[in-house]
């Protein structure tokens, strides 16, 4: 071996010793290493970069941008608002949340759908009396595994796709090639998710409603044209808001107070509530809610979803001091809407639009993006907090829905490629209004696809200098040529890489070496792709191996034993599940 294939060597032990001990961000360890092997002349520079063209990495890019059209739209909600209830049990709440969790994980890169269902979920908990603790590790679970039912479901298997379709010059693998895989595992897991985590999880009560110093007064109106109208408050979900409390309900020159469940809600009543301030973004994703105290004819109304909400506090030169926040047209004046109004920390009795704005009074607004920009030059607000929550285009929901739908059937039916699907998708996500511009740029989640792209050249370069060849003449010959033995190798090899640096730098360094194996011994290299795209998948054990894990590792309160008593038997079961399947369904031998 020459000294190219040592430094790719060395590099390559290296990249994975740094990302082990040290909390280098992935992404920022894999340029390094590209930089390197380009530098040193191992790889051209377009050997180096050709993982940024990959298809697979396009398409990962893609399909962030539809699931959040999917996000934007209100889409996610719809679903999960019909499916979660009220459960009574644990594994009655399990049940329900997988029902919502494992399609869309199918369907959807599972990252943005577990980042969608993290605050849905926290509340949901709230309303049902049950620690978070005991559902975002199932949450994080079950997004994982099902991810693993397509190949759209998961980043990991359209890398391993893409590198596949790159070094061998094959055709990549369909959208449901991994399917006969994906869904035993998803049975399998799902049963000991039910049977087995209600055991092993922490109960970790969330901490008391009102917890937060700061509780504001709320006024939003009924939508006439919404589904709320002729519901009661209770059926209406108003009542279970439990850091929210209807205080009363204006209706035209008379209120309601402490308005009993069985109230029936009308068109044009505004409801007076008292709560905190990530309580109120979560009431206004409910579609039949709108913002109360405002002209109803006016461009900034009409326009709801270009907007965000906004945390000021008022200073002693605002022009509006003194004034109510009705008559002083605060959103002509200002171009943003009044939906909350906090004072000492503490929520103001009364109507909304009847208060007298005072210098330190605390407002959440809904203002066009350009309001912070405007705010940074004048001296109407002290403190300005873009709390970045746009409202969702309730109305595109369906059509969010019928889009990702006509995508998936084309690329199932080979009508076009999952990379033009996914491009397709995304592009009519924005032709239609599901999703805008902005929103676009925000859900690609630009780490993770540079540390994809630039672990595609630690895989070439091990390709190119001959390591990956030589490591699998060392496993085919300590296997004994068996291939049941390379299979359970390789497995194990990608799973134990997987929990200690992340699924797609993993998946990317191996399938090379799998490729080389399978060469040398005479195997069909598909069951072997198949198995790093469940092994690279299937990161239970600790938070750090699958980025839902990490995502829920805090909201969850959890402790990283809590993976490990959880994760190692996941861990075990979809191992076994998974090898049995190959085994038995496809020949390794060609």
């Amino acid at each position: 071996m020459e000294w190219q294939g040592w430094l790719s060597l060395s590099l390559t032990l290296g990249v994975l010793g740094v990302l082990i001990v040290t909390r280098l961000a992935p992404h920022v360890v894999l340029l390094g290493a590209l930089a390197v092997l380009s530098m040193t002349g191992v790889l051209t520079a377009g050997e180096a970069l050709a993982g940024f063209g990959n298809p697979g990495l396009i398409t990962v890019a893609a399909m962030f941008a539809v699931a959040g059209g999917l996000h934007a739209s209100g889409g996610i909600d719809l679903l999960v608002n019909k499916l979660l209830g009220r459960p009574k049990t644990l594994r009655a709440a399990m049940t329900r949340m997988l029902l919502p969790v494992l399609p869309l994980s199918a369907f959807l890169n599972n990252t943005p759908v577990v980042a969608t269902m993290i605050p849905a979920i926290n509340a949901w908990s709230r309303k049902i009396g049950i620690a978070p603790s005991r559902l975002l590790i199932p949450l994080s679970y079950g997004a994982i595994v099902g991810g693993t039912l397509t190949m759209i479901g998961t980043s990991t298997n359209l890398v391993v796709s893409g590198q596949y379709e790159a070094l061998t010059g094959n055709s990549g693998f369909g959208i449901f090639a991994i399917t006969l895989v994906g869904l035993p595992v998803v049975l399998v897991s799902v049963v000991f998710m039910l049977l087995v985590l209600p055991r092993l999880l922490p109960d970790r009560s969330a901490k008391r409603p009102f917890a937060n110093m700061r509780e504001f007064t709320v006024e939003v109106a009924v939508d006439g044209h919404g589904p709320l109208v002729g519901l009661t408050v209770e059926k209406a979900g108003l009542r279970a808001l439990e850091r929210l409390y209807l205080v009363e309900i204006l209706r035209g020159d008379t209120v309601v107070t402490a308005a009993p469940s069985e109230e029936i809600l009308l068109a044009g009543d505004r409801l007076v509530f008292a709560g905190e301030t990530e309580a109120v973004t979560d009431l206004l994703r409910i579609h039949g809610i709108t913002a109360s105290v405002g002209s109803g004819n006016d461009t900034l109304m009409q326009d709801r979803a270009e907007r965000r909400l906004v945390e000021v506090v008022v200073s002693q030169s605002c022009a509006a001091v003194g004034e109510t926040v009705r008559s002083s047209r605060f959103h002509d004046r200002y171009g943003a809407i009044v939906l909350a109004l906090a004072r000492n920390g503490e929520r103001i009795a009364g109507n909304l639009g009847n208060i007298i704005i005072m210098p330190g009074d605390t407002m959440l607004l809904e203002a066009r993006p350009a309001f912070v920009t405007r705010q940074q030059y004048n001296k109407d607000f002290l403190v300005v907090n873009d709390l970045d929550k746009e409202t969702p285009r309730h109305e595109k929901a369906l059509l969010s829905w019928g889009i990702l739908l006509f995508a998936v059937g084309a690329a199932g039916l080979g009508v076009i490629s999952m990379l033009n699907a996914a491009l397709l998708a995304a592009g009519l996500m924005l032709a239609t209004g599901c999703l805008s511009i902005s929103q676009a740029e925000k859900s690609l989640d630009l780490p993770v696809l540079i540390t994809i792209a630039a672990s595609f050249a630690l895989g070439a370069a091990l390709q190119k200098t001959g390591v990956a060849g030589l490591l699998a003449e060392i496993m085919v010959t300590y296997s004994g040529g068996r291939p049941w033995l390379l299979l359970i190798l390789m497995y194990v090899a990608v799973s134990l890489l997987t929990e200690t640096i992340t699924n797609n730098a993993a998946a990317v360094i191996m399938v090379p070496l799998a490729l080389a194996i399978t060469q040398q011994a005479g195997l069909d290299p598909v069951p072997f792709m198949f198995a790093i795209m469940i092994a690279a998948s299937a990161s239970f054990a600790t938070p750090l191996g699958y980025q839902t894990n990490l995502m829920v590792y805090g909201p969850g309160s959890y402790r990283f034993s809590d993976f490990l008593r959880a994760g190692i038997p996941m861990n075990i079961i979809v191992g076994i599940t998974t090898i049995g399947v190959l085994l038995l369904f496809w020949p390794l031998r060609l």
